[in-house]
């Protein structure tokens, strides 16, 4: 029997293991035979993430550019000579019928060999801005799957297919988790409970908003489910928390954790409002500001803009307490927003991806 073998590539944040690992989980539901192997970057967190999902990673010894201090830059230009060269190896190994990436510098290499030998290639891109390494890649991939529309002067415009981003499998059974979700967390049933996720690695800003005002989320009555992130565990874990907040490095079964909320204070990466969309609970989008050109800001406002979610830019991050306060206090509001970010999701994004995929791999 012939195996389809697929390789996926990305990482570097969460925003793009996840999809990753739902067109794999996708492609696997479609052909159990298939094998699937994983190439992301040594020491990230995608070496951690993906192996918990039962896939296979490879990592290559490649980094991105570092625009804060050029002195760590020294060695990039080595680690991707090496990297490709590291990509060549795996793909003549592996032999795969298509490579799959969906961006990260990780993905870089593996997707440029690819290409040079004329392996079927195509690129998911999750944000309304790409990043260079998808920019770049565009050029010679065959199709690019994208979550926004008006992307045509970033990619060739006969490449780019809208399909909206994949979102984790599990996410859309999230409602039925409820009772799982209060014995996991150490809920109060009768209470209202907020879910603070501020990306994979935190955000210093959500944080120190979060840890100030946790004497007003007792007083109205909130209980709190709060991803620090990696980077701010052990400084939050050391300080004097609230029984209310239920402090987390990471959440790896993230429905669970949308099962049990009310209401969601999240950053505005682009994998996390195609989900939040989904999961349709009311959401204060906080976008980072420490992005090109802004795109997190522009992801949120494509909801906002349609009265699906409230927005607090983190230059009036003192603006939180209050927004926390109205949506706490008022079911219209919150009925309101849940009706409307629903109808900016892309419901099937995963497959339609693995459409496109499937059509690739069988020209």
């Amino acid at each position: 029997m012939n195996r389809n073998r697929i390789i996926l590539s990305g990482g570097g944040t969460g925003g793009h293991i996840y999809p990753a690992i739902s067109i794999a989980n996708e492609l696997l539901f479609r052909d159990k035979n298939s094998e699937i192997l994983f190439v992301g970057a040594n020491n990230k967190m995608e070496m951690n993430i993906v192996p918990k999902y039962g896939f296979d990673i490879l990592g290559l010894w490649i980094s991105g550019f570092n625009r804060t201090n050029f002195l760590k830059n020294i060695l990039v230009p080595l680690k991707l000579l090496i990297s490709i060269f590291q990509s060549l190896i795996i793909i003549k190994r592996f032999k795969p019928n298509i490579v799959i990436g969906t961006g990260g510098y990780a993905s870089g290499p593996i997707m440029y060999v690819a290409n040079l030998l004329n392996i079927p290639t195509l690129i998911q891109e999750q944000n309304s801005y790409p990043g260079i390494t998808n920019k770049l890649l565009s050029k010679k991939v065959n199709k690019v799957c994208v979550a926004y529309e008006n992307l045509e002067k970033y990619f060739p415009k006969n490449k780019i297919v809208l399909t909206g981003n994949p979102v984790r499998s599990n996410i859309n059974n999230f409602s039925d988790l409820f009772d799982k979700g209060i014995k996991s967390f150490d809920l109060n049933a009768d209470k209202k409970t907020m879910l603070v996720i501020g990306g994979s690695l935190g955000s210093r800003e959500i944080n120190k908003a979060i840890y100030s005002i946790q004497d007003y989320l007792k007083y109205i009555n909130l209980q709190v489910i709060w991803q620090c992130g990696k980077l701010y565990y052990d400084e939050y874990k050391q300080k004097e928390i609230s029984y209310d907040l239920k402090l987390y490095d990471f959440l790896d079964d993230i429905a669970l954790a949308y099962s049990v909320s009310d209401f969601i204070i999240s950053r505005a990466g682009a994998s996390s409002v195609s989900e939040l969309s989904i999961v349709g609970k009311p959401v204060i989008f906080i976008p980072s500001p420490n992005v090109a050109e802004d795109h997190q800001l522009k992801n949120a406002m494509a909801v906002v803009k349609n009265e699906g979610a409230l927005l607090v830019e983190e230059k009036n991050i003192d603006d939180l307490k209050k927004r926390i306060s109205e949506l706490n206090s008022s079911s219209e509001l919150r009925n309101k927003l849940s009706k409307n970010i629903k109808k900016t999701a892309y419901t099937n994004a995963t497959i339609d991806i693995v459409n496109e995929i499937k059509n690739l791999m069988n020209r």
